[in-house]
């Protein structure tokens, strides 16, 4: 069985490595590529196209928000998980529909791995 591809997008690149490692733990899904804005999410799930993207909200110049949208424009079904310090409570009506699910920071592993299985198994 093929791995799922994630991407990852956040502007700490700490964030970025913790996520990577815990997806690259799995036997199910591996990271293709990194994103540290909004700007290079779409970018990179242009050329990238993974069957998931990890998100945060509050980014420089483009905002996760923004590029969700962007990305969902480009192609309705792509899988888009939040991982974020603001809760889904907040986000509220920001947040699109389409979005298949949220990781509240500081995230756990068996959190992520939580999400990540329903989403990609």
């Amino acid at each position: 069985m093929s791995k799922k591809k994630v991407l990852i997008v956040d502007d700490s690149s700490f964030s970025r490595a913790m996520l990577k490692k815990i997806v690259n733990s799995t036997d199910y899904a591996e990271v293709i590529g990194e994103a540290a804005n909004g700007d290079e999410a779409v970018e990179a799930y242009q050329e990238l196209k993974p069957d998931l993207v990890t998100m945060d909200i509050i980014m420089p110049q483009k905002g996760g928000i923004d590029a969700i949208k962007e990305i969902l424009k480009i192609d309705s079904s792509a899988s888009i998980v939040i991982v974020s310090t603001i809760n889904e409570e907040t986000l509220g009506h920001e947040t699109p529909k389409e979005i298949k699910g949220f990781v509240r920071k500081p995230f756990k592993e068996e959190g992520v791995l939580e999400v990540l299985g329903k989403v990609l198994k």
